[in-house]
């Protein structure tokens, strides 16, 4: 039976402060609704102090950003988005339009659409978040959407250099400086100056993630995301340090977010504690790693691989480091994740800034359920139908009108027989069922 040498925060603790972050955020939706660039513009005033003539950039306001990130960044830059382009046209291929006579006279098919409009956040609060440009509008672009709006909150005052370059090369269409709740709103329920989108996706804080959360229907969005989730599955073949390092390596993203091993020996569990505990004392982001892994750190010693991949499972976290004698076990027999990072030569960071997959992933066990994003999020698989004889269409007439006075749809029924008695039999009466 699985033993947890350390546990995280009480559910219902954590279940109170998320009832008080969707309270403000129902708050600040209802006020951009309502009032429109009014709030956008007094709401970026309050929580980001930046307050400039158009929170739009034009092309001399990119122009100038991008003059001023170093030339072996923008190089990095353009490495990073070829990896994430090339892998998302690959899984594009994979999508394939579909047309097949299913019976004779029947033809069924579905075409697959990009959507419209899609609103492309990239936090900047803690982070600049330079690679969530990478994922989504990269994405969004290969997936062919034609109206991509990207928007970053300010560092410093004004729009982050960098984070604009990543913007652009990616092939935002229009790119805002305005951060948080107030940033989603205006994208999706838009305002006197920003048309609305269709959608909505990428990462951001505990109030992003309950906007999208809240604004879910009104438009598409590309998963429910949380604080950042690791977990690192691991035995004997590695030590504490490496363990260590990846569970702090992605604590730091916050005090929220959850870093969780799983391991069968516990001699390597006791060894990534005291690990833990010495690099806290000279990691640069130890102020939130150490919040994050006192509050909602977790470690949990298994039995044997079987009890390992059902403890993963079950926590069916965001990430998820495998570091153990025969990585593939996992990969083959685990449902429930956002990404997999097999062997120690790989690592989250990795998939998060550079290798090519996409690093907006479920998190809060979403992962029962949905994968991260990628280009097929940005698809709508669209059905149709062609019924091209006669006889094809008093034949499926004659089934659709029985079926139809079974369940009592009078209307429905009559739809059937109008073909039936143009296309077939003559002797179908209106408004009842072919006999």
């Amino acid at each position: 039976m699985a033993r947890y040498l350390k546990r995280g925060r009480d559910a219902a603790a954590v279940a109170e402060d998320d009832a008080k972050v969707r309270r403000t955020v129902e708050e600040i939706l209802r006020r951009v609704e309502t009032e429109g660039d009014a709030a956008v513009r007094a709401l970026s005033k309050q929580f980001d102090g930046y307050d400039p003539p158009s929170f739009r950039l034009s092309e001399e306001d990119v122009a100038r950003a991008m003059a001023e990130v170093a030339p072996r960044d923008l190089e990095d830059i353009r490495f990073a988005q070829a990896q994430v382009r090339n892998f998302a046209q690959k899984q594009k291929d994979c999508l394939k339009d579909l047309e097949v006579e299913t019976m004779p006279g029947v033809v069924l098919g579905h075409r697959n659409i990009p959507v419209n409009a899609v609103g492309c956040y990239v936090p900047g609060g803690k982070y600049p978040m330079v690679a969530s440009a990478h994922m989504s509008v990269v994405t969004a672009k290969v997936a062919g959407v034609k109206r991509v709006i990207a928007s970053a909150p300010p560092q410093g005052g004004r729009p982050h250099p960098a984070i604009v370059a990543a913007m652009h090369l990616a092939g935002a269409d229009e790119i805002l400086c305005l951060g948080g709740v107030q940033a989603v709103a205006a994208m999706a329920l838009g305002t006197q100056t920003i048309a609305p989108v269709d959608m909505l996706v990428g990462p951001g804080n505990m109030f992003v993630a309950e906007a999208k959360r809240q604004l879910y229907g009104r438009v598409g969005i590309d998963l429910f995301a949380g604080p950042t989730e690791t977990l690192v599955i691991a035995d004997e073949t590695v030590d504490g340090e490496i363990c260590a390092t990846d569970l702090l390596g992605q604590a730091e993203h916050g005090p929220t977010s959850p870093a969780a091993l799983i391991t069968s020996s516990e001699t390597l569990a006791r060894d990534t504690m005291r690990e833990i505990e010495r690099q806290l004392a000279i990691m640069p982001t130890a102020d939130l790693a150490a919040k994050a892994w006192a509050d909602y750190g977790q470690v949990i010693v298994c039995e044997d691989e079987d009890e390992m991949v059902a403890e993963a499972d079950r926590l069916a976290f965001e990430h998820v480091q495998v570091m153990t004698r025969d990585p593939d076990v996992f990969l083959n027999r685990m449902t429930n994740y956002g990404a997999l990072f097999l062997g120690p030569r790989t690592n989250v960071a990795y998939g998060d800034k550079v290798i090519g997959t996409n690093h907006t992933l479920p998190t809060k066990t979403a992962a029962r359920y949905t994968g991260g994003l990628w280009v097929g999020k940005f698809m709508k698989t669209c059905t149709y139908q062609k019924v091209l004889t006669d006889a094809a269409s008093t034949m499926v007439g004659e089934y659709c009108s029985r079926l139809c006075v079974l369940e009592g749809f009078a209307g429905h029924a009559e739809q059937a027989n109008v073909r039936v008695r143009r296309y077939g039999r003559k002797n179908v009466p209106a408004y009842g069922a072919a006999e």
